[in-house]
Parts: structure tokens; C-alpha cells; sequence
């Protein structure tokens, strides 16, 4: 299979680029001690899982779901996170996970003596916490924004009994650097330091871009190990989703029709709204190049043509999706050469947030997805059809 077989739209992910994350993230555990999970709400594209599994130490998990397809398809520690669980979800994750943290005192009352009760090995049991530290720039995307439904603040744990229970979660970063993380410890040890001394592990969750180029790992490495010798060397652990899977996929596209209203808008045969709906959540405007003879690669190539800034080259145009949604826009671009119908183009930094969370919406179907192994060689790992559309409805 090579480039000009694939039928759009496809997502390509790139084996070579997750096996260099792979080893960045295990890089940072050797120097640290730490464990490092895959975040399957970023990145749960299983078939890549054998590449992971020798450096990752397991998955987490924000549902029942997920936990299952961590245990069935990747080994290892099974960590679940959720707002609330249910009786059935509990019966159902008590032999699949090796920690529960729960993000409320009533939860961990409900549940405690189910906890206790299992059979051996017992889950570990902790809490989330909301340190109140704001790092995110997307109120969306900020745990710790005002009326934020996740973690228990330090004022809540006043009077709480903590008996039985083993570690501390906290979340707050998205896409940030050891900068934001070094705050984020501040605040913690400033609101539960008192606290800290009597639990054995830590979950500092995702957000850490550890895979950017730019990303001060040296820092990071400084305050893991500087925190486990402050606090009797407890087990710490990181569960990255985006710094597993970043810059290792791209979703590829054909211009179906070019009309003109204003500006010539090129409509192509991927959805925003379906197949990359973070670009209007966010939003943000994701990069995009045209390349003749694109091998796959989630670099482009020297020979690629990225999309610039509205006027910064010639020819103008504003990709968008075949849906009915008005507003199934991607973003306004700019190119050396005009668009042709039938042109391909490449968005990049598509394995993240993608596949997890595209939609059949419209009933357009969802892309192909496409395994580029680390020789080169392009692999179709699935193709969805009709039946995928009409058995998730009724």
C-alpha cells in the first residue's frame, strides 16, 4: 500500500514518531523513578499498543470502557478516573483496576467497603484534589476554573476521616510545560502539605507536553525526584495522552468542490465537526500541508507546501467540511499554488483527540485508519462502513 492507494479521509499514524515519544517518556522515567500511563482520552488506538507497552507502565481510564479495553488490550496498570461511578461501574472495575480515585468524599463513603471487600489484589483507593491552581487557558479545558464539578478542594477535607485511603490525584495542566507543572506543585504542597505524609502514591495526571521540542524535561526531572525526597519517596505517576501520541498522526483529505462566496472555499471530504472536533471546541486552527509525493511521514517533507497565515502567499481559501453544520469550517489558509479539486491535503498532530472523539454525525462516515510502520510501509488497520452508522443508533 502507498500513498496513492489510500482512500480519504484518513487518519495516518506514524509508528516511528510514537516510538520516539516512547522513548523520551522513558527517558524521564528512568531519571525519575516515576510511572508514566497512556491517557486512553487522548490515545486508545489499540492496535499501536505493542509499541507502547515495553516503556508505558499501563493506561487510565475514565470509564468502564476504557478500563476494559486497558486491560484486555494493554496490560499493565489499569488506573480509573471518573466525575462520578455508578454500583454497576464499581462491581465491574473492582477486578479490572489497580487504583480508583474517587472525586468526592459521599463517593469514597459509598464505595469504601465495597473497596475493602474485594477480592485480593484490592484496588488502591484514592481522592482527586483541586489545588485551585488555574494554568489552563481554555476555561473548557480547566479543572480548576471557578465551579469546576472536579477534585475536592483543601477546605472540604476538614473533619474527613482518610483511613484506607493510599494516594492523591491532581489534574490541571493542558499542553503546558514544567513551568506551569513547578506552580502547580507549589500549590499543592502550600494547600495539602499537611496531608501529603500519609499516602504512598501520587498521580500528577496529563497535560505535560514531555514530547514538545521545546518541553524543559530537565526541569521536570528536577522537581519529580526533588518532591519524592521531600516526601519519603512515594511512587509518582504522570499519565500523559498527548505527549504519548504528539505530532505522530496526520489526516489526510481530497478537495471534493471549490465554490465562491466572498472568498473561494474549498469543501473537503472531512469533517471538522466529525472527524476533528477539538479544532471547534478549542478552537484552534490546525496546521496543513500539501505534499506530491508524502510518504505517510507525520513530518512533511522538504518538498511540502505548508498552508500559511490569510495573506501570506498568493492564493487564499477556507477549508471546510461536506456536513450540513454551518459553521463545519476548519480555517481560513493560504497557498504558493491555487487548490485544484481532487488535491490532497495533510492536517497534522491528528492522532490526538481525534479518533477518540469523532462522530458519525450527518452520517458521514468516519476515515480510514492507517498504520505507517517504522520501516515505512503503510498498513489499513480499519475501515468503517454502513453498518458502523447504523448499529451505534437503534
Amino acid at each position: 500500500m502507498t500513498t496513492h492507494d489510500l482512500r480519504t479521509p484518513a487518519y495516518v499514524v506514524d509508528y516511528a514518531a510514537l516510538l520516539r515519544n516512547r522513548d523520551q517518556l522513558g527517558a524521564i522515567k528512568a531519571r525519575t523513578g516515576c510511572r508514566i500511563l497512556l491517557a486512553l482520552k487522548a490515545f486508545s488506538m489499540f492496535d499501536a499498543f505493542p509499541l507502547l507497552r515495553p516503556v508505558l507502565d499501563g493506561c487510565c481510564a475514565s470509564s468502564v470502557d476504557e478500563a476494559l479495553l486497558a486491560r484486555e488490550t494493554f496490560g499493565g496498570e489499569v488506573h480509573v478516573f471518573a466525575a462520578a461511578l455508578s454500583r454497576a461501574d464499581m462491581q465491574t472495575l473492582l477486578p479490572v483496576a489497580n487504583h480508583i480515585t474517587f472525586n468526592s468524599f459521599a463517593q469514597w463513603e459509598q464505595f469504601q467497603a465495597v473497596a475493602a471487600a474485594a477480592k485480593a489484589p484490592r484496588p488502591a483507593c484514592g481522592l482527586r484534589i483541586n489545588p485551585e491552581h488555574s494554568e489552563g487557558h481554555t476555561p473548557l479545558y480547566d479543572p480548576c476554573a471557578p465551579g469546576s464539578r472536579l477534585g475536592i478542594r483543601r477546605t472540604d477535607f476538614a473533619g474527613r476521616a482518610l483511613d484506607g485511603l493510599d494516594g492523591l490525584h491532581c489534574h490541571n495542566l493542558c499542553e503546558h510545560n514544567a513551568d506551569a507543572f513547578e506552580r502547580t506543585l507549589d500549590a499543592i504542597e502550600s494547600r495539602f502539605g499537611d496531608l501529603l505524609p500519609r499516602f504512598n502514591w501520587f498521580n500528577f495526571g496529563g497535560g505535560h507536553h514531555i514530547t514538545r521540542s521545546d518541553y524543559d524535561g530537565d526541569r521536570l526531572c528536577r522537581l519529580l525526584n526533588a518532591f519524592r525526597a521531600r516526601h519519603g519517596n512515594p511512587v509518582v505517576y504522570l499519565e500523559p495522552g498527548e505527549a504519548v501520541a504528539l505530532n505522530a498522526g496526520t489526516l489526510v483529505a481530497s478537495v471534493l468542490d471549490i465554490v465562491e462566496n466572498t472568498l473561494p472555499i474549498a469543501i473537503l471530504d472531512t469533517s471538522c465537526t466529525c472527524h476533528m472536533p477539538d479544532v471547534l471546541e478549542m478552537p484552534y486552527r490546525p496546521r496543513v500541508f500539501r505534499e506530491r509525493d508524502w510518504t505517510g511521514c507525520a513530518i512533511p517533507g522538504p518538498g511540502a507546501e505548508p498552508g500559511g497565515e490569510p495573506g501570506d502567499k498568493p492564493h487564499r481559501y477556507r477549508l471546510a467540511g461536506p456536513s450540513c453544520l454551518a459553521g463545519d469550517v476548519i480555517g481560513d489558509y493560504s497557498f504558493d499554488r491555487p487548490l485544484r479539486i481532487g488535491d490532497r491535503l495533510m492536517f497534522e498532530d491528528m492522532a490526538i483527540y481525534t479518533m477518540v472523539k469523532n462522530t458519525t454525525f450527518n452520517g458521514i462516515r468516519l476515515p480510514d485508519i492507517v498504520a505507517r510502520e517504522p520501516d515505512g510501509t503503510l498498513r489499513l488497520v480499519r475501515r468503517f462502513g454502513h453498518e458502523d452508522f447504523k448499529m451505534r443508533l437503534s
